[in-house]
């Protein structure tokens, strides 16, 4: 049996023969994050293209969804849950409208406000996309042992919880590290 290539080590080979200057400690791990992440992308782009939606749109639905009841946001919390535009977040929702996955709703308590809500039908697609895209991303890591799949979360966690670039600007926790107190 042959050993599956790794393009990641061999572009870091390349690059320590070719110009080693460009790699740092972080460049492996920056570059498999990103093979990986590229891999997840074609995955859950072929679902969403199944289901003639984009990865905007299922993000508008998945968001409303996992709002709960009665799944629906201001316009303005959408967008920041989507780290999206407001002018963005408008031509999303203009779509699922048209397409009957959400609707706009007065706020009767100001009059120049609307909540966006999802539909039965936008209820029944988001479910119907997160159950088709959960399985196939299950059915993408069949054959890794659970221990690996394991350790890599709780490595991509402790990363995350550890990156300052993910913490909000101003927080005291990223000041905190701005300064090496942490």
């Amino acid at each position: 049996m042959t050993a599956t290539p790794d393009p990641v080590a061999a572009w870091m080979q390349a690059w320590r023969a070719e110009l080693p200057e460009v790699l740092f400690a972080s460049s492996e791990l920056s570059k498999r994050i990103m093979f990986l992440s590229a891999a997840l992308d074609r995955v859950t782009r072929s679902d969403l293209a199944e289901l003639g939606l984009t990865v905007a749109e299922l993000d508008v639905l998945v968001t409303l969804r996992r709002a709960g009841e009665p799944y629906r946001m201001k316009p303005n919390q959408l967008a920041r849950a989507l780290m999206l535009s407001t002018g963005g977040t408008t031509n999303v929702t203009h779509r699922l409208v048209a397409r009957g996955a959400v609707q706009r709703e007065d706020d009767p308590a100001d009059a120049r406000s609307t909540w966006i809500r999802l539909t039965s039908d936008g209820i029944a697609l988001a479910e119907r996309a997160v159950l088709a895209i959960s399985a196939e991303h299950d059915a993408f890591f069949e054959g890794v042992p659970p221990e690996v799949i394991e350790a890599a979360t709780t490595a991509l966690r402790d990363l995350i919880a550890a990156c300052p670039s993910l913490l909000p600007r101003g927080s005291t926790a990223r000041a905190a590290r701005a300064q090496g107190k942490v």
